[in-house]
């Protein structure tokens, strides 16, 4: 939950974020959260989590290819 609450706190905090930062902090944070629920099943939460992670898989990808494309 920290992990999830600390990226919104710097994509609020920083002008310019950095995403992999931002993303990988999120899909971190989902990570660990599904392996709680997975032991403690609540599958709204679980549900919740996977696009989250869904998400910031996205998010990565597509800093990524604007990386790729800037070089």
């Amino acid at each position: 939950m920290a992990c999830i609450i600390g990226a919104y706190g710097y994509l609020t905090w920083k002008d310019e974020p950095n995403p992999f930062i931002l993303h990988g902090t999120n899909l971190t944070g989902a990570a660990l959260l599904t392996v709680s629920l997975l032991v403690h099943t609540n599958w709204p939460s679980l549900v919740l989590e996977g696009f989250w992670a869904a998400i910031a898989i996205w998010g990565l990808a597509k800093a990524i290819r604007a990386r790729k494309a800037k070089s």
